[in-house]
């Protein structure tokens, strides 16, 4: 039986490939997975990985997105302390509920770009607070 690509619909047939290392990335984070087994498709390059491969492909992909919730859960406090605010207050800048600060700083959730975006600004003009809370 022959194996088709799912993505091209090609009419060529996928091509077996073994103990390949692939790198994953995740903003700016990236880790090589070794040791992966598939399929590649010969016409566009598609590329579908055996039950383990995926398993532990998908892993390291999970491991990097919970790198970069941390550190920018860090970032986050880093810079809610440098403007002598506390969860509560912040949160209520942003929007969010009560402990949403406290969920973003953890790691637990990853903020939306806006929360990110403006406490950036605000760290390089820590003074512009002073608008935001009269608002």
């Amino acid at each position: 039986m022959t194996k088709l690509c799912v993505c091209c619909e090609a009419e060529r047939e996928m091509v077996p490939f073994a103990n390949e290392t692939h790198q994953v990335v995740f903003r700016d984070l990236k880790v090589d997975v070794e040791g992966l087994s598939g399929f590649r498709c010969g016409a566009c390059g598609e590329i579908e990985y055996d039950q383990e491969s995926a398993e532990r492909y998908a892993a390291a992909g999970d491991a990097l997105v919970l790198e970069a919730r941390k550190a920018l859960g860090s970032e986050l406090r880093r810079i809610r302390k440098k403007l002598r605010i506390n969860q509560v207050e912040a949160s209520e800048l942003t929007g969010g509920g009560h402990n949403a600060f406290s969920r973003y700083e953890t790691g637990k959730v990853m903020p939306t770009p806006a929360v990110v975006n403006l406490f950036r600004l605000l760290d390089r003009d820590p003074g512009a607070i002073k608008e935001l809370k009269r608002a």
